[in-house]
């Protein structure tokens, strides 16, 4: 049939087989998890060259300085402000629901075991130390670890000096141009094995943790997922009207790598096909090269609602008393914690136990309540902070007038027609 040509329909009827058999047959389907691994490793392998390609190319061709600090400022604002809005959301939201409440869980009966590698993790991650580890060992470091913020920073630097030369530099700055193309095909071969890696690990999903785990803990089940919708829609879809986009639009035309997310539980893993889009809709090579890797690691809204959530659905189910005083405090260190473990594996359940250790109130080994359905959990955080970095990265383009009104009709809100909507992937 000719819908089963298009991407995103292989990749929700893999989503859907991968469950079936997860439950019909667990065992069988918690051996498919390489199938989604191998999907992720050859996205990231991927990731750096074309950020390192795209940043480059685009401040060096550019070569307006004052603006590329104007877009990461811009930038970081952004960030900060729609942050802290999720965080205060998701507090609001636990506060309203309290999807822990009536469990009464000793805190002497939970397991703390399960979830020491995530609190040792905690306990090394700094303000200093992640400052730090911005700056590489070497220059090819940043490429060898896959450190998004690392090959940022080495893409200004490179960008800078590139611009700095002029016309001297303009040859490197077209072979990189044209090298990124390269890249771009490579990412449209490996998106075709999408379906395959989505039903490998959504299969192992519900066959290692079971759809079972979720009746236990449905409350912050629904509570999570039902805080992202109305995030998406009403906050991101506000923000995204103020700018003159459909958020409807939006999401239409990034269908294929959202699924590609819900399928991975990544929102790595549709990276440069957001980036390829991007550039597709009119935004400016530079400022979707500045923006989405950086929101990727600052912008992550999806994280923030279930960090809140989390810390304060353990709280409730602990019958730890909080006062508001102490969820404002709670606040307070999420908004320096959520962005301390950008990049990190892991990172959601590092920064809760960051955080739950740092304000000693909620006891940290409540993290084993919620372990087994982390991994549900991280589909709705992954697609919240895709389809944020894809409107932050809009709206930044906007304020910097570095957005093409023509080719971004199919995503403007009032503009006639849709356009043509391609495949993921494809280049520029």
């Amino acid at each position: 049939m000719h819908i089963f040509r298009h991407l995103y329909v292989q990749v929700l009827a893999a989503i859907i087989l991968g469950i079936l058999l997860g439950y019909f047959e667990p065992a069988y389907g918690a051996q498919l998890k390489p199938l989604g691994d191998a999907f992720i490793k050859l996205i990231k392998m991927l990731i750096a060259p074309i950020i390192f390609a795209t940043v480059v190319s685009g401040i060096g061709g550019m070569g307006n300085l004052r603006q590329v600090g104007r877009v990461g400022a811009k930038a970081l604002i952004y960030f900060e402000v729609v942050t802290t809005l999720a965080l205060i959301i998701g507090l609001i939201v636990a506060n309203v629901f309290q999807p822990g409440a009536g469990m009464h869980v000793a805190a002497s009966g939970l397991d703390a075991a399960s979830v020491a590698t995530f609190t040792k993790a905690a306990q090394g991650m700094s303000t200093v130390d992640f400052l730090l580890n911005l700056i590489p060992a070497t220059f090819v470091g940043a490429f060898v670890n896959g450190d998004i913020l690392q090959v940022l920073l080495i893409a200004l630097l490179f960008g800078f000096a590139l611009a700095a030369l002029g016309e001297k530099g303009r040859p490197i700055v077209t072979l990189l141009h044209d090298g990124s193309k390269v890249f771009f095909v490579m990412v449209n071969h490996v998106s075709k094995v999408a379906p395959i890696a989505a039903f490998g690990a959504m299969a192992f999903t519900v066959g290692k943790y079971g759809l079972g785990s979720l009746v236990s803990l449905a409350g912050l089940m629904a509570c999570v997922y039902l805080t992202c919708a109305l995030f998406i829609t009403v906050v991101l879809g506000l923000i995204a009207r103020g700018a003159g986009f459909s958020l409807w639009r939006i999401l239409k035309f990034i269908r294929e790598e959202i699924l590609i997310v819900v399928g991975t539980s990544s929102s790595e893993a549709a990276l440069p096909g957001l980036m390829t889009k991007l550039e597709r809709a009119g935004c400016d090579e530079s400022v979707v090269g500045i923006v989405v890797p950086a929101g990727y690691s600052f912008n992550l809204d999806g994280t923030c609602i279930y960090l809140t959530m989390a810390a304060l659905f353990i709280a409730q189910a602990t019958d730890t008393s909080l006062s508001l005083g102490q969820q404002l405090g709670l606040l307070g260190v999420l908004l320096l914690t959520s962005k301390g473990a950008a990049g990190v594996t892991g990172s959601g359940f590092i920064t809760l136990a960051a955080t739950l250790a740092a304000t000693g109130t909620v006891p940290v080994a409540g993290m084993a309540l919620i372990l087994g359905v982390d991994r549900f959990l991280s589909e709705a955080r992954a697609v919240t902070n895709f389809i944020g970095n894809t409107v932050a990265t809009l709206v930044v383009a906007r304020w910097e007038n570095a957005f093409d009104m023509e080719r971004g009709r199919v995503i403007r809100a009032g503009a006639a027609g849709g356009g043509s909507h391609s495949r993921a992937g494809s280049g520029p």
